[in-house]
């Protein structure tokens, strides 16, 4: 016995040393993304959900020991993409016609299993919008907070981020403007602002990008309805939150943005950093100190754009 221990110790000398050599990257564990974007809607370079995740999914291609699916035009028709997705980012028309609340409730359940699972989960504009009554509960137990119709509000405006919290998120993200129907006063968890760090009921909330709207924004008008709503008016001064992250206590992380009305706002390079970033982060990927590198031209921006009808003059 004992010497048939001695003869497997040249053999396993060698497996170790094989195993050794091997580069890390070929060892690490691959995460998977899903990104589903909704159908069409709004006209041309608005709401561009196809081209949106495509132009994501292509900025991410480089990105080690990183799996990105894409599902185009709503809810797949073949579940199995989601088999073993490590995060599932959906970015698509909310409100009461979401994608999630449909089939009477079934994919709200299927998607409350992943995240009782560590699965991360993100909703993007209008994806983080739901009837409070169809999944107010669910969305602030996955990502901490949505929109709530006629309590949030929903300008366009050019709010400046110039400063951000020490999170992997914000690696490498340097100050930026941009226009757009930039979403704030979220419903979220515990009835709290959403303008800083916090820890409720083991969820970690943390938000990424802050502004403080003037009071013109706030005195509207809104896309819609076109306001102004008092409560929004009456919070003067306060910085508000458009893009969020949390870890969940389950294990799963996620995240909310509410930019992303104006396609175009891909070319920037900050605000597609800061998401990729997220995008990355929320499957327990790798950022880089500098963040995710990537570059987009006006001929990619041009890319798998919906065929709409331009909007008519007034």
């Amino acid at each position: 016995m004992n010497v048939r221990r001695l003869h497997l110790i040249p053999a396993l000398i060698l497996l170790f040393v094989a195993t050794a050599v091997v580069p890390q990257t070929s060892l690490a564990e691959t995460q998977k993304l899903v990104l589903v974007a909704g159908k069409p809607s709004h006209p041309p370079r608005m709401h561009e959900f196809n081209a949106g995740v495509q132009l994501l999914a292509d900025s991410l291609k480089d990105v080690e020991n990183l799996d990105v699916e894409v599902v185009l035009n709503g809810w797949p028709k073949d579940e199995a993409i989601f088999e073993n997705a490590d995060a599932v980012v959906f970015y698509m028309d909310g409100g009461g016609r979401h994608e999630i609340v449909q089939e009477e409730g079934r994919r709200l359940k299927m998607i409350d299993e992943w995240a009782k699972n560590g699965v991360g989960l993100g909703f993007m504009h209008y994806g983080v919008e739901v009837l409070t009554d169809q999944a107010g509960d669910e969305m602030k137990r996955w990502i901490g907070g949505h929109y709530e119709h006629q309590f949030s509000c929903n300008p366009i405006w050019e709010p400046t981020f110039a400063v951000f919290p020490d999170h992997p998120v914000t690696n490498g993200v340097q100050p930026f403007q941009a226009n757009d129907e930039w979403y704030f006063n979220m419903r979220f968890l515990s009835g709290m602002p959403g303008n800083e760090a916090k820890e409720i009921d083991g969820l970690q909330f943390q938000p990424i990008l802050l502004a403080k709207p003037s009071d013109d924004v706030r005195d509207g008008p809104y896309v819609y309805p076109r306001g102004p709503y008092a409560h929004i008016q009456a919070s003067g001064g306060r910085a508000e939150a458009m893009m969020w992250v949390v870890e969940r206590p389950d294990g799963g992380r996620g995240f909310g943005f509410t930019g992303g009305h104006f396609h175009d706002n891909w070319g920037i390079e900050d605000y597609r950093k800061v998401v990729l970033n997220a995008l990355v982060w929320t499957a327990k990927g790798n950022i880089p100190e500098d963040g995710i590198q990537s570059t987009v031209s006006k001929e990619q921006l041009d890319q798998n754009l919906d065929p709409k009808k331009p909007r008519k003059k007034k």
